[in-house]
């Protein structure tokens, strides 16, 4: 007899864990399912994000700030620090120690939970009678019923045709993670966010980095004026980024990768470097589901079809993160793995895409929500605009990060906020208070009206938000 559960969710990265805590705590019995290991072969709940994504690239960005501002920044504080030197292995060790501080936190919150886990791969077998038949191939095998079930499967790393990952020389997100030492040589192809992210990591440690685009504009969903000050700072740091190239052969060897590619220009070039990372996007993992068995609609991309609530074409089972539509952020998997539990349990879960915040972790770091004004433009929508400079603010002064500026949208007549957008320090954090203030419709003068604690980056929001009405007070 299989075990007999009201959920279970197939996956254990941040849609699916969160899920299946929420449905927890709404009263069902709940299993979850995940076959990601750690190096023993045990379980390491928490999906790419945790493993090979969010958490161990934030750890290695980290280390390597710490070593840049060692090198290049401690003198202007009056701290001598001489011969400064990074033991690649102990930083990738740390690394390490923190995914498996997180890998043993979420199976702690099983145990609260009191959520069943199952470690290895769910597989539908067929609709059973009071739900479906999911097949569990771990170190065993055994079946689990689900009255409802939540697909929460993530996705994997897009690879170049004709280039496929060895993760020696050609690297995925995972193998960029793992680079022993510092490579004379890096090459890069994808300017989005893991590309920018692990460039700048093995840049600070003394790589010699190249990305490679193939689109002629640099970060094309990023605000443009944003965009444009991200990458003179990046220019600065020593970046090197080509946009609108045509990547041809690549030849992987003993000694290295050689790619061809066209420039901009339409000129042929050639790029030899010790490493290759391909981050050119990721495709939804729906390998070894089994959604045939029970018709499960797949669209073209091998993406599961949902509804704006989740729901499969199969009633009874929903989809929940990267496997499915809109965009791959672990938050936004987050929000809708609740959202769906709450669905389950008759109530009225609820997500909006409009107020999602992206997030660059760069230095500077670039956040943004809402829309850009290059979409406002676009879209016909009457608009002004506010920016203030950390240039101009008191605490980055201070902390001696003055890159970048805070930007607000907000609507001409409203004055309702449409976007916001900032490109400097602390970036990820600061973008919060306006996803707050976009769910609850505020206004540009709402957040001006606002008293922000001096001294404190905030206070850029707060002047941004003012120069929309052209009165910013320190610029």
């Amino acid at each position: 007899m299989s075990k007999q559960f009201d959920v279970v969710v197939i996956g254990g990265g941040p849609g699916g864990y969160i899920a299946a805590i929420r449905a927890s705590q709404l009263g069902f019995q709940v299993a979850c399912i995940d076959e990601w290991k750690n190096a023993e072969g045990g379980p390491a709940p928490g999906g790419t994000c945790t493993n090979v994504g969010c958490i161990p690239s934030k750890a290695l960005l980290q280390s390597s700030e710490h070593f840049d501002h060692a090198n290049h920044h401690f003198a202007d504080h009056g701290i001598s620090a001489k011969d400064v030197k990074m033991d690649v292995a102990k930083m990738l060790g740390r690394k390490d120690t923190v995914v498996k501080q997180n890998n043993d936190g979420i199976l702690y919150l099983f145990k609260k939970n009191k959520i069943t886990f199952f470690h290895g791969r769910g597989t539908f077998v067929k609709a059973a009678e009071g739900g479906f038949e999911v097949k569990v191939t771990g170190k065993a095998e055994e079946s689990i019923v689900g009255k409802q079930v939540i697909i929460a499967t993530g996705s994997n790393a897009r690879a170049l045709p004709g280039a496929p990952f060895d993760e020696i020389n050609i690297l995925s997100n995972d193998g960029a993670l793992r680079i022993g030492s510092v490579p004379k040589k890096l090459a890069l192809i994808g300017s989005g966010v893991i590309g920018l992210e692990m460039g700048s990591v093995w840049r600070r440690l003394g790589a010699d980095v190249t990305i490679l685009e193939g689109l002629p504009t640099f970060l094309g969903a990023v605000d443009e004026q944003i965009a444009k000050e991200a990458k003179k700072a990046f220019d600065k740091q020593g970046l090197k980024i080509e946009l609108g190239v045509k990547v041809g052969e690549i030849t992987n060897s003993k000694k290295g990768v050689s790619l061809a590619y066209t420039n901009a220009k339409g000129e042929a070039q050639t790029l030899d470097a010790d490493k290759l990372i391909v981050s050119i996007g990721r495709v939804p993992n729906t390998i070894g589901l089994g959604a045939e068995a029970i018709g499960l609609q797949l669209d073209e991309r091998g993406a599961i079809v949902v509804d704006g609530d989740c729901k499969t074409n199969v009633p009874g089972v929903w989809a929940v993160g990267d496997v499915v539509r809109g965009p791959m952020l672990a938050h936004k998997a987050e929000e809708e793995g609740v959202a769906v539990a709450e669905r389950i349990a008759g109530q009225h879960g609820h997500v909006n895409f409009n107020t999602i915040p992206w997030v660059i972790y760069t230095s500077p770091e670039i956040a943004w929500v809402g829309r850009t004004e290059q979409q406002l433009k676009a879209d016909g929508v009457a608009y002004k605009a506010g920016t203030f400079p950390f240039l101009a603010n008191g605490r980055a002064r201070a902390l001696g990060d003055t890159t970048g500026m805070v930007k607000f949208l907000a609507d001409a007549t409203t004055d309702e906020i449409l976007g916001v957008h900032i490109v400097g320090p602390m970036a990820s954090e600061l973008i919060s208070e306006a996803v707050v203030a976009m769910e609850f419709k505020a206004s540009a003068e709402d957040i001006a009206r606002i008293c922000h604690a001096h001294p404190s980056l905030s206070e850029a929001t707060k002047e941004a938000a003012l120069a929309v009405d052209k009165r910013t007070l320190n610029f």
